[in-house]
């Protein structure tokens, strides 16, 4: 897979070096001199130098790129560039970091596929500490109107010694897998739910709520 990732910060140097690792091809695009040489000086000549253009994209080879990723800290960059990626050069996923979470909206509406907001996460977090009784949303897709979601079970829930069959779940949710201690689980018709289990599922944004009531009291 070929990665084309604009923002060299610590969010793009780590994601590049993890990526690198799991065999990818990766090309980075930077602004900053400093942090260039930091790159290539631990990755190669994978980076570009430069203020992000059609340019420079086309000189990092986007038009052949799987994925592209703007991580950079304003929101505007990463919108525009993530836009000019999908259609200009015809990448087939585009991710965009959000700084601010009120934004995600926006960038969910214009044909970004998948916005990551770590403001968004650790709030999300801190209230799932507060209320156990939450679905976790983990990530927004189809422009914001489906979630992957993480569900925890807690020891009176109504899901339990039932199997996934009996639960009768909405139509636009399906579960992905069931973690269970150190097992991952892929659920089937006869699968039975236990206490502690904690359940990944995707639905469509609308029924989160739906969902919820399926295995909180």
């Amino acid at each position: 897979m070929y990665v084309v990732i604009v923002g060299g910060g610590k969010v793009g140097y780590y994601l590049a070096k993890d990526l690198l690792a799991r065999g990818h091809e990766v090309t980075i695009i930077e602004r900053d001199e400093r942090k260039c040489h930091r790159i290539q000086d631990d990755f190669g000549s994978i980076v570009l130098e430069g203020e992000c253009s059609t340019d420079l994209m086309e000189q990092a080879g986007a038009s052949r790129a799987d994925v592209f990723i703007a991580v950079t800290g304003e929101d505007e960059t990463n919108l525009v560039l993530s836009q000019i990626a999908k259609r200009f050069f015809q990448i087939p996923k585009a991710i965009a970091r959000v700084v601010n979470p009120k934004n995600r909206k926006t960038f969910n509406q214009l044909g970004i596929d998948l916005t990551v907001s770590a403001t968004e996460i650790i709030t999300t977090l801190i209230e799932q500490e507060m209320a156990t009784q939450e679905i976790l949303p983990l990530v927004s897709l189809g422009r914001g109107k489906l979630e992957i979601v993480e569900i925890h079970l807690p020891i009176d829930s109504p899901a339990l010694k039932k199997t996934v069959q009996q639960l009768s779940l909405p139509e636009d949710s399906i579960l992905i897998s069931i973690i269970r201690g150190d097992q991952i689980i892929v659920p089937r018709g006869d699968t039975v739910f236990r206490p502690n289990d904690t359940v990944l599922a995707l639905t469509a944004t609308a029924s989160a709520e739906k969902l919820k009531t399926f295995f909180y009291p």
